[in-house]
């Protein structure tokens, strides 16, 4: 029902898709970071951010090799061309992840070391960061909604009670993204202090 309020109105249907679309990215964009937060258990996403020198230019490591999880202490990296295999493993070695390939000649082999307590605690300091980055990143694209909404006022493009419903809205709006984000958060906390 309040979606139709903002979006019905001629002068901000433009500004309510626009911020819908902001604010959803900004969420998708959370989700992938915290995908490649370490958790303990391997995930091919933990390798996301990897890019390996390969033939001149940084490519991203799963557009070069093939990743998997067999084991979830576990992560294999096959690069389809055998002779990128060193400069995976080099590129996997200096990503500052904490993990240490080892290479068979085909097949570059990762364990997960089993995480400390302290590197846990770090590393919900690191979620929680990266939260706020995205929770701030939300309420800018809150505020560019309100100045578009005073705007369409000023230029008397709506009238004042539409201004109060649609600001009520895009504060809605963020409220509900911003605990799309914190749920996630949590969900990722849980599983980061879990000890398997």
């Amino acid at each position: 029902m309040a979606q139709a309020g903002m979006a019905a109105i001629p002068g901000l249907k433009d500004v309510y898709v626009q911020l819908k679309t902001r604010m959803d990215r900004a969420v998708e964009d959370f989700r992938k970071a915290m995908a490649a937060t370490r958790t303990g258990r391997a995930s091919v996403h933990m390798l996301d951010a990897v890019n390996v020198e390969y033939y001149g230019s940084a490519m991203p490591l799963n557009q070069l090799a093939q990743v998997h999880a067999p084991e979830a202490q576990l992560i294999t990296v096959q690069p389809f061309d055998p002779t990128s295999l060193s400069a995976v493993e080099k590129a996997i070695r200096t990503a500052d992840l904490g993990l240490n390939p080892m290479n068979d000649g085909k097949l570059i082999r990762i364990p997960i070391p089993p995480l400390t307590e302290e590197r846990r605690r770090e590393m919900v300091k690191h979620l929680h960061k990266i939260l706020e980055e995205h929770r701030t990143a939300v309420r800018n694209i809150r505020r560019d909604g309100n100045e578009a909404i005073k705007k369409a006022l000023k230029d008397k493009k709506i009238t004042e009670d539409d201004e109060k419903r649609a600001m009520d809205e895009i504060q809605k709006l963020t409220d509900d993204e911003i605990k799309k984000m914190e749920d996630m958060s949590k969900t990722k906390e849980k599983e980061i202090l879990e000890i398997r």
